[in-house]
């Protein structure tokens, strides 16, 4: 059986032509990318440049055996640290729970109560399926208009700028992280993961799991004022 392979052109102008086409081929996959670096310059920082704001959102990062993995344990850390200070009044815990046998926000919230956040301050979603979704339910199921958001610096960009895109306006705290398999792997997907978040602010699907607005956010806020 004869495969035919394809062949290159053989005049200088055909190979130019083709040059160029791989070029803007390469333009095209990095503007999403270029997209959530222009789009976020100025509203990103650490936990001590973040501005006094109600609410923190923290997204989830995976549990190992149960617990926060490393990575999630260094957002909730953050998070804990802005309520400690008194930055944030509440904690919006947003992570997928899809699964019995995986609860992603529960487990976000008892290490956030073990580091010393009340856990009438802590407010779970339990359908924060991907950064879009806990964007969107954020501000229609919770009421955020305005939120610090904490996640890994590879991909805090993403969050803001989705937020943002969601009718959040948000404030970026990228936590430190070990530039280790994870982290690499981690950048490495945001190129691919930025594609999608250009077309999810433009064309603003709703999320998996929508469901009525939940007053949890507000109750919280409510109850840190009478406190």
């Amino acid at each position: 059986m004869n495969i035919r392979r394809p062949r290159l052109p053989r005049t200088r102008a055909g190979r130019r032509r083709l040059v160029q086409a791989a070029m803007g081929v390469c333009v095209l996959a990095l503007l999403p990318a270029t997209w959530l670096f222009v789009s976020t310059a100025d509203r990103l920082g650490t936990t001590a440049d973040a501005p006094r704001t109600e609410v923190a959102v923290v997204f989830g990062a995976g549990l190992w055996d149960g617990e926060p993995s490393p990575y999630l344990a260094h957002r909730l850390d953050a998070a804990a640290k802005l309520y400690d200070e008194g930055r944030v009044k509440v904690v919006l815990v947003t992570g997928d729970n899809s699964r019995k046998d995986y609860d992603e926000p529960d487990a976000m919230r008892a290490y956030l109560t073990r580091h010393g956040v009340p856990d009438a301050r802590i407010v779970s979603d339990y359908a924060g399926f991907d950064t879009w979704d806990s964007c969107v339910r954020a501000k229609k199921i919770f009421g955020v208009d305005e939120a610090v958001l904490i996640s890994q610096g590879f991909h805090i960009r993403r969050a803001v700028a989705l937020c943002e895109a969601a009718g959040v306006r948000s404030y970026g705290v990228g936590v430190d992280a070990k530039h280790d398999a994870t982290w690499y792997y981690g950048g490495a997907r945001e190129i691919l993961a930025a594609g999608k978040a250009a077309l999810d602010a433009v064309f603003e699907p709703d999320p998996t799991f929508l469901g009525p607005r939940e007053p949890g956010v507000r109750r919280a806020l409510a109850a840190s004022t009478a406190g």
